[in-house]
C-alpha cells in the first residue's frame, strides 16, 4: 500500500505532533485514515520525515514523528526560474503543477503586453493562494521535499530587472535559435502568454542579455512550450537521464 506524502507547515523535529488544520482535514476527512496507518510528512525543508498516525478524527490528527530525515534527493542541481505571462482557465495552473514535477525552482506569472487576464487586488491574492496550493499538491504527488517560490505577479520590465541568473533564455518561435552554454547551474526561462511575446518585448530581452531559443518547426501552446523546454534544461544540466 502506498504511503501518503503530507505537507505540513509546522516544524518537524520528531515526537508526537498535532497537524495543521489543512494536513488534519486532508488525512482525516479525504484520505480517511486512521491510527496506525503510516505516513511521510515535509515542511519544505528538504527533508521528508516517517510518521505514524496515533489519534484521527473529522477535527484533528495526531501522529508520532521520527526525527531522523528519510533518504532522499529530490532537489535538481539546476536551478531554473520561470517566467511565464498568464493565460486563461486553467492553463496557468497546469503549468505550475507540471513545472513543479519537473523541479523548477521558482515561478514567476508575469503581465506582458498581450496577457488578457485582468487580475488585481483581492481576486490577484486568492490566485496567488491558489497557485501556492496547487504547487504544494505537486510535491506531495512528485515526492519532491522542498517548495518551488510562488512569486507574486508582476510586469515582465520589473522581473527581467531583478534577474540575477547567469543563463538567460526567451523562448521565440520566430527566432532562430538554440542554447550555447556548455554548462549552467543558474537559468531564467522567459515564456509569453497565448498570444506570444511582441517583437518589442523580444527586442527588449535580447538586448539585456537574453538568448532566443527555439523549439522546433511547430508553434507550441503557453502551456506546452514550458514544459517541452524545462525538460530539455533538465536533461542537458539538471537530473533527468541522469
Amino acid at each position: 500500500m502506498r504511503v501518503p506524502r503530507v505537507y505540513v507547515d509546522q516544524p518537524l523535529s520528531g515526537g508526537e505532533l498535532n497537524l495543521d488544520e489543512r494536513a488534519a482535514h486532508y488525512i482525516g476527512q479525504v484520505l480517511r485514515m486512521r491510527a496506525g496507518r503510516e505516513l511521510v510528512l515535509f515542511n519544505g525543508d528538504g527533508n521528508a520525515y516517517a510518521a505514524t498516525i496515533t489519534e484521527a478524527s473529522k477535527r484533528s490528527v495526531s501522529c508520532e514523528v521520527d526525527g531522523a530525515p528519510l533518504q532522499s534527493q529530490t532537489v535538481s542541481p539546476l536551478k531554473i526560474e520561470l517566467g511565464i505571462g498568464l493565460s486563461k482557465g486553467d492553463r496557468f495552473d497546469w503549468v505550475i503543477q507540471k513545472a513543479t514535477e519537473l523541479g523548477v525552482t521558482a515561478i514567476t506569472p508575469l503581465f506582458t503586453e498581450r496577457v488578457d487576464v485582468k487580475l488585481s487586488g483581492e481576486r490577484l491574492e486568492k490566485k496567488q493562494r491558489h497557485w501556492q496550493q496547487i504547487m504544494i499538491s505537486a510535491c506531495e504527488q512528485c515526492g519532491r521535499n522542498d517548495l518551488v517560490a510562488i512569486n507574486p505577479a508582476q510586469p515582465l520590465a520589473q522581473w527581467r530587472q531583478d534577474l540575477s541568473a547567469p543563463v538567460k533564455l526567451v523562448l521565440c518561435p520566430a527566432v532562430a535559435g538554440s542554447i550555447a552554454a556548455d554548462h549552467a547551474t543558474d537559468v531564467a526561462l522567459l515564456v509569453g502568454p497565448e498570444g506570444g511575446l511582441s517583437d518589442s518585448e523580444i527586442a527588449d530581452c535580447l538586448r539585456q542579455g537574453f538568448a532566443a531559443l527555439q523549439l522546433g518547426p511547430r508553434v507550441l501552446r503557453t502551456e506546452t512550450a514550458p514544459i517541452a523546454a524545462i525538460s530539455i534544461l533538465q536533461y542537458r544540466w539538471g537530473d533527468m537521464g541522469a
